[in-house]
């Protein structure tokens, strides 16, 4: 019998790297996507343990398990650094007067 290759794996190797880039957004984006990587993963990981002798990409499976991971870890730590920047310069308000200030300085 011929193998096959999972089918989401590569999907979700590109939703784990474009979670990365998606760090520098406030962390939420980056979050999403690797959580929608890590479900794709998971579920094409269920599909490998019920058949592994129909499957040839296990290895590419494990790769993109561990990018969605740290794409999730990464977008988690900004999120969380965020939030508490923003409370740490005294609430939203503060934090758009002070953009605001900025923007017209560079005016």
């Amino acid at each position: 019998m011929e193998q096959q290759k999972l089918p989401n794996v590569t999907i979700a190797i590109v939703l784990s790297i474009l979670s990365y880039l998606c760090c520098c957004f406030g962390g939420l984006p980056a979050t999403i996507l690797a959580g929608i990587a890590f479900f794709l993963v998971s579920k094409d990981e269920n599909k490998y343990k019920e058949n592994p002798e129909l499957y040839s990409n296990y290895s590419q499976l494990k790769t993109a398990k561990i990018l969605s991971i740290i794409g999730m870890a990464l977008g988690i730590i900004y999120f969380v650094y965020v939030l508490y920047s923003i409370s740490a310069i005294g609430g939203w308000d503060a934090y758009m007067e002070q953009v605001n200030e900025m923007r017209e300085q560079w005016e």
